[in-house]
Parts: structure tokens; sequence; C-alpha cells
């Protein structure tokens, strides 16, 4: 089985060796030690890749943390699965809401701008 370091995890991912000590210090990722040294099999490889997943679309760590309990505890998962259709169920909720809410921001903007408009054209005009 591959292992990696670290900085090598680190480099993959783009990210600080910090950001995969604080994932591992939140319970998501836990990588066999050599001495003082940390070494990462493939398994936390994607469980990484997963966590950044996760936070992409939206999902807290402990929303992640609450799916990965589920696959490690469970031998089918049905659990993991109804439990991501909820969360992802609500992340789409919270989403529309800030799409209509920016929408709304956006044809406040187009109105302000065009009564700045009007009103310069018509000072202009004055002149």
């Amino acid at each position: 089985m591959a292992t990696m370091s670290i900085g090598e995890l680190a480099k993959d991912f783009d990210i600080t060796p910090r950001s995969i000590r604080f994932y591992e210090e939140q319970g998501l990722l836990s990588p066999k030690r050599t001495g003082q040294n940390r070494v990462y099999s493939n398994k936390d490889k994607v469980r990484l890749k997963l966590v950044l997943r996760g936070k992409r679309l939206g999902f807290s760590l402990a929303e992640i943390k609450t799916l990965f309990e589920l696959y490690d505890t469970s031998n089918n998962s049905i659990a993991q699965l109804q439990t991501m259709l909820t969360l992802t169920e609500q992340k789409r909720a919270v989403l529309e809401q800030q799409l209509d809410d920016i929408q709304m921001l956006m044809n406040e903007l187009d109105e302000v701008e065009n009564r700045c408009k009007e009103e310069l054209a018509e000072l202009t005009r004055g002149k």
C-alpha cells in the first residue's frame, strides 16, 4: 500500500500541512504514525478529498464527520445516503434562498442605477 507524508498530501491538494493537522484534530483523518511522523494511506487521501469537496459544497466539518461516522459504523450505506440526501436538500434550500436574495438585490441595484442615470441625464441636459 502506498503511503505519503503530510507534505506530499498537502502538495497533492494544494493546502497547507496545518490544514491537514486541523482536519486530524477534528477527527476527520487518522493517519498512522512512525515515530513523530504522520504516514497517510490512500484511505486518508480519499477522506481528505471528500472533506475538501464537502467544504466546497457548503457542508460543515461536523456534517462531514457525521457522514464519515455513518460510513465507518455501517455495513450498508442506507443511513449514510439518507443523511446525505437530507443534508443536500437543506443546502439546496439555503442556496436557493441566497439566490433569491441576490436576485432581489440585483433588481434593487438596477433600479438605483437607472434612477441615477436618469437624474444625471436630466442635469446634464439642463446645463
